[in-house]
């Protein structure tokens, strides 16, 4: 195989190894409450949860791909399903670590970190951003 050739798939000419970044979004519905908060937000209250996921690499894999959309989607879907429909207060970490966006979207990475795991080689988890309205959004990556 030809420098710039990977079954079928040729490489643009500005292609220099460049890192690629794909994301994908899943939402879920849930109530919460927020522990050590005084207002509003103390009170039992839900949300249409949005959590986006990224993840990275230096080399394109299969068909031109850093991983397949669909891949991604469907991890990050089984990895917050266990939160759709419940109150979030009720579920391990949030029985003991208030159910906050950064909490939350902190616990996604890491689950969603050990789903990766070798099911795409060369693919890194870049960050989980979680947002709980149209007008907020938390961003946690690991350093």
């Amino acid at each position: 195989m030809s420098k710039g050739r990977t079954r079928g798939f040729a490489f643009p000419r500005w292609y220099n190894g460049s890192m690629y970044e794909i994301c994908v979004t899943v939402s879920f519905h849930a109530a919460h409450f927020l522990r050590e908060y005084e207002g509003k937000c103390a009170r039992l209250h839900g949300h249409t949860w949005r959590v986006k996921a990224a993840v990275s690499g230096n080399s394109l894999g299969h068909a031109g791909m850093v991983m397949d959309f669909h891949d991604l989607k469907a991890l990050l879907e089984e990895t917050v399903a266990p939160f759709d429909h419940v109150c979030l207060n009720d579920l391990e970490p949030f029985d003991r670590a208030s159910p906050t966006s950064e909490n939350i979207a902190r616990h996604v990475y890491g689950a969603l970190k050990e789903r990766l795991g070798t099911s795409a080689p060369g693919v890194r988890l870049s960050w989980v951003s979680v947002s709980e309205s149209p007008d907020t959004e938390v961003v946690y990556r690991e350093g």
